[in-house]
């Protein structure tokens, strides 16, 4: 019987310590990003998130010792995941979607261990920190929509936590994964449709690499061109757009004022602001002409002019990454000829798709793999049928 009170003990000792190596995986992360915060109030929060897991990283020490076991060592990284490529590459705001993830996985797990452990005293701490792991997720998810805790604020306090935020947005630029998306994307067109062109080609002229070149590099600048300039002027448009409609709010405003507050206080309401609420908010927006406007506009257009593109940098990312995905194709035919320059560009554009949708994981938060697998089949799947429609044209003598 004490025997296997003792295997018994064991295996909740093995438990306890993985979760008290999950807690200070946490406690490091989180630490990491509060320092390196440069928002006072996520800083805030994201230390006391940390000192939350260390916290319960103390419990289960303490529920092992009374075990007889031995507290394990840390065997992560001092930065935790916060120095992970893709937190890195994704910039703050993917670090905390990741974490959020990370949060209900974690909440899933102690809900498995709740009917698996069957040791009472770890279920009660377990029953504690669930609570607290659950609220670190309501946490995230408040940061990741730009939501801070609710606090007792000054107007004058409030204005210095804008003015912070504004000068640091203002010097920031676009969100890293913002530019990312672009990359991507331009990546993605240029690729597909230069390795479909290739492939084509290569069917028609039995991978002759002259042809193969010409076709493929004409069709490189051609992308690039088109990606460019259709980035340009959909950012311009966007912009043109946005000033017309603003210009058309203002004459709205200026002809019937009361009505615009109305029509602004109903969009609060539908929010779930109370009416006389949503009423006072109005008021002190009207005060200020130009900030009235800025609010209707943006409750009306559901856009701000902060969010739009910029013109000449969206043409450019556009059409540099478009190029960038199309040169991958016809790069082997620069050295090759014949079937095994083919061969050679059909193995180099399938491993560039399957990097390029295991990149996609970072604004996607996908699993790498499965979406990098995805893309390579759509790239496989275009590379036989246009090859199969560049030898059904050379057989006919197109």
């Amino acid at each position: 019987m004490a025997e296997t009170v003792s295997q018994k003990d064991q295996r909740v000792i093995e438990a306890l310590s993985e979760n008290w190596q999950a807690e200070m995986h946490g406690y490091h992360t989180y630490k990491t990003l509060s320092e390196r915060e440069d928002d006072t109030m996520r800083s805030k929060t994201l230390r006391h998130m940390a000192e939350a897991e260390a916290h319960h990283a103390a419990l289960w020490a303490k529920r092992i010792r009374e075990l007889g076991g031995r507290i394990p060592e840390y065997d992560g990284k001092p930065t935790g995941d916060a120095d992970t490529l893709v937190n890195r590459l994704g910039g703050p705001a993917m670090a905390l979607r990741r974490l959020e993830i990370e949060e209900s996985r974690a909440i899933a797990s102690y809900g498995r261990q709740l009917k698996e452990l069957g040791d009472e005293p770890s279920v009660a701490i377990l029953q504690q920190v669930i609570v607290e792991e659950q609220e670190h997720y309501r946490e995230l998810s408040e940061l990741i929509r730009h939501r801070y805790p609710k606090t007792q604020m000054t107007t004058e306090m409030a204005q210095e936590e804008l003015n912070e935020l504004l000068t640091r947005r203002n010097r920031s630029g676009r969100a890293t994964a913002g530019w990312i998306g672009d990359a991507i994307y331009g990546v993605n067109d240029g690729l597909g449709a230069i390795f479909g062109i290739v492939s084509g080609v290569s069917g028609a002229t039995l991978g002759n690499s002259h042809w193969v070149l010409l076709s493929g590099l004409a069709g490189m600048i051609a992308s690039a061109l088109s990606m460019g300039s259709g980035a340009y002027l959909a950012a311009k448009s966007e912009r043109e757009i946005y000033a017309a409609e603003v210009a058309r709010e203002r004459e709205a405003i200026q002809m019937n004022r009361p009505e615009a507050r109305e029509l602004l206080s109903l969009y609060y309401q539908v929010k779930g602001i109370p009416r006389d609420d949503a009423d006072h908010v109005v008021e002190h927006l009207a005060e200020n002409p130009e900030q009235f406007l800025r609010a209707l506009a943006s409750e009306r257009l559901n856009m701000t002019e902060e969010g739009l593109s910029q013109p000449f940098v969206s043409a450019w990312s556009g059409a540099l990454s478009t190029a960038v995905g199309a040169f991958i194709p016809i790069l082997p035919f620069f050295f090759m000829t014949g079937y095994p320059a083919v061969i050679a560009s059909a193995i180099v554009s399938l491993i560039a798709h399957f990097a390029v949708g295991a990149a996609k994981s970072l604004i996607t938060v996908r699993s790498w793999w499965s979406s990098g697998l995805e893309m390579t089949l759509v790239g496989a799947v275009e590379g036989i049928a246009t090859y199969l429609i560049g030898l059904g044209l050379r057989g006919i003598g197109v």
